[in-house]
């Protein structure tokens, strides 16, 4: 059976089809030649074909390709496994190991992420309350903290993928809690990066942002010229991201 939707002008049409036992999403655009991709995090299978193709071309051309799909899924699935053992707990307060660099709070105020002493990304209060603010009615029940850890535990093992080639180094071990005055912390002497649960509950970007800050404190402490030039180059919208992150208040 075959679903079927509009889309973008760009896209003719987007189409699931069962081909062998796989379930796959057929996307149609104006374009010349066929593309087939395996999607973490689940391995998921897209293919991106030319409008007028047939779905019995379609059909042949993923069948033949059946031993390759599954060699990918299997290398996402342990690409999750071992993303899982990197990634710690979560708790209930935080810990920062005597070796970590995180921002203060300083003369009762929170810290900006443009503070030059620290691995660590903090929150600046700026007087626009978004989620996690004091003043929301969100509170760390039980059931908020597993839906923020399993939204972090899904998102990270393809930024992960994608960024430790980017970068050029990993994390040693990634541990989620609830911290009171930052978004994350490195520890580069060990390799190990602290992220905020409260990540998990907020737009990926900004997850996707506090990784890379973190990621780059590996090659570099501070955030000093060196720190600025490899965060311009591994992601050149950081500073708006950074900007944003900031009107947000740390629960």
């Amino acid at each position: 059976m075959t679903y079927r939707r509009r889309t973008s002008r760009r896209v003719t049409s987007t189409d699931i089809i069962d081909i062998g036992g796989m379930t796959v999403t057929v996307i149609r655009k104006p374009i010349r030649n066929m593309y087939l991709r395996v999607q973490p995090p689940n391995g998921d299978i897209r293919v991106m074909a030319p409008t007028r193709i047939s779905t019995e071309v379609i059909e042949t051309f993923v069948s033949t390709r059946k031993t390759w799909i599954r060699a990918q899924q299997r290398k996402i699935q342990r690409m999750q496994r071992d993303t899982m053992r990197l990634v710690g707990g979560a708790t209930g307060e935080e810990h920062p190991e005597s070796q970590s660099q995180h921002l203060n709070d300083q003369a009762g105020r929170q810290p900006s992420v443009s503070e030059q002493d620290s691995s660590g990304i903090g929150s600046r209060d700026t007087g626009n309350r978004n989620i996690g603010s004091r003043d929301s009615v969100t509170v760390w029940t039980a059931d908020v903290q597993r839906r923020a850890r399993q939204s972090l535990e899904w998102q990270l093992p393809a930024l992960l993928d994608h960024w430790t080639r980017v970068i050029g180094r990993s994390p040693t071990r990634i541990t989620f809690r609830i911290m009171r005055s930052r978004w994350g912390s490195c520890t580069p002497a060990t390799g190990r990066i602290r992220l905020n649960l409260q990540l998990g509950l907020m737009e990926p970007r900004f997850l996707e942002y506090v990784l890379v800050h973190e990621m780059t404190h590996l090659w570099a402490g501070g955030h000093g010229p060196r720190f600025q030039q490899l965060m311009d180059r591994f992601l050149p919208g950081w500073r708006d991201l950074r900007r944003e992150l900031n009107r947000y208040a740390v629960l």
